[in-house]
């Protein structure tokens, strides 16, 4: 393994001056001038062809903190789409605030970004510990949220104007690339303001975050659908389950709820092209495996397939092309195939998407997410701004908030995950699966 970082990656963490207030933390464990040593891989960034190791500054508590704990007033804002854990970060770092540091205040931004531009006229929320002690029980967030750009400089007027002086923003890529430009529009205005990102993507698909919070719940919600298909394709002849599952550009919810649950025969994911008929096409395969087995379920990720299907104009309000829906595309093409072949089908087709994202996170997740909140909280304390916290390979850290916009996260086809997928379903004959 090589120690040359040929990207040019800077891991360097960002800070408003000198820290020269004593911490008022219990307990004595600090995470002074302490770095941590990650293999940087292609499972990390895609950019990475040959693996070496970076240092990143370590998360937790200094003994030393930038802001007078009395006077720091903090803003939350959740923005983007939902995910499981939502409110669980919402509730560790309100926690965390008032207990760790007694902090004066922390507010809560109503519906995303557009909670900071006054012609919306959302009224901010102040989050105290008795309002948000069981907000964790539930799913979605207490805040509300909202998708699409809001103008950079209005949000800090907002932010001047309310005497805040630490920024939590919650969200997945394009959050984080607003709390880029929020953050440089701070330093264009010499502003003593933390910006600290908690990644959030259920696609788990921004760069140098392994796992974001919220996925093990929803690939684990996403096998229950699997398993409901499983049983109804088994209950009648040349019974075929479809799930969709969310995945717009990566397919990692696909492939590890496949990886759970054994009964999935073809999984299709957008990384891979797969073809319809013809040698090595998903119709012949799906086919044969009725013909031997009688029954079939095949998974797909919303972004899979697109090829094949009409072209789409236009994007959604978070820039993102709008999809074409693959999942009802393959359920007609299915039906059309079986009929010309006088082949009767029963054909049951489950999108549980929206129950999977909106749900409350798991116990892994529910940890996970305290961590995080956390940790955000001890390096807003400790003046550290244009920053991400994240968990790489078991260990938190802080990462430049820059890092993590380079490029979304796709599902290497090379990887040992896609491998163990292609040994689970046997579908490795089908066109496009091999990378």
């Amino acid at each position: 393994m090589t120690t040359k970082n040929l990207l040019n990656i800077d891991t360097t963490i960002s800070t408003l001056g000198p820290c020269k207030i004593e911490s008022p933390l219990a307990y004595r464990v600090w995470a002074d001038d302490q770095k941590t040593p990650i293999i940087a891989d292609s499972n990390l960034c895609a950019q990475i062809q040959e693996p070496f190791m970076l240092d990143f500054e370590t998360a937790g508590p200094r003994r030393h903190i930038y802001f007078d704990s009395f006077q720091a007033k903090a803003a939350i804002v959740t923005c983007g789409g939902l995910c499981p854990g939502l409110n669980d970060v919402i509730r560790a770092i309100v926690m965390e605030a008032h207990h760790g540091y007694n902090m004066a205040a922390t507010i809560g931004i109503r519906y995303g970004l557009q909670g900071f531009i006054p012609k919306y006229r959302y009224r901010h929320k102040e989050l105290t510990c008795e309002n948000v002690k069981d907000i964790h029980m539930f799913g979605g967030t207490v805040l509300g949220s909202s998708r699409g750009p809001q103008e950079p400089s209005e949000i800090v007027d907002t932010l001047e104007r309310n005497n805040i002086c630490m920024l939590f923003i919650i969200g997945g890529d394009g959050t984080m690339r607003a709390g880029k430009a929020i953050y440089d529009e701070i330093c264009r205005r010499n502003l003593k303001i933390a910006v600290v990102g908690i990644p959030k993507t259920i696609d788990n698909d921004i760069s140098f975050i392994p796992q974001s919070f919220g996925f093990e719940t929803a690939v684990s919600k996403a096998t229950e659908a699997i398993s409901c298909a499983h049983i109804e394709a088994m209950g009648v002849p040349n019974g075929i389950g479809i799930v969709n599952v969310m995945g717009r550009d990566s397919g990692f919810i696909a492939a590890l709820a496949t990886l759970a649950m054994k009964e999935v025969n073809f999984v299709l994911v957008p990384e891979a092209a797969f073809t319809l008929e013809g040698e090595g096409g998903l119709l012949p395969a799906l086919e044969e495996r009725l013909r031997d087995r009688g029954h079939a379920v095949i998974v797909v990720a919303e972004g899979a397939g697109q090829h094949l299907l009409p072209k789409t104009e236009g994007t959604d309000a978070s820039g993102n092309k709008i999809l074409g829906d693959i999942g009802s595309f393959l359920k007609q093409r299915i039906k059309e195939y079986f009929k010309e072949r006088n082949l009767e089908t029963a054909i049951k087709y489950i999108d549980p998407s929206y129950i999977i994202r909106s749900v409350p996170a798991m116990a892994n997740d529910k940890v996970y997410c305290g961590f995080l909140g956390q940790y955000a909280v001890h390096a807003a304390m400790a003046g550290r701004t244009g920053v991400v916290i994240a968990k790489i390979q078991d260990r938190y850290v802080h990462l430049p908030i820059d890092l993590v916009t380079r490029e979304r996260r796709h599902l290497n086809l090379r990887s040992e995950i896609w491998r163990a997928v292609l040994e689970s379903t046997g579908q490795g004959m089908l066109k496009g699966m091999q990378g």
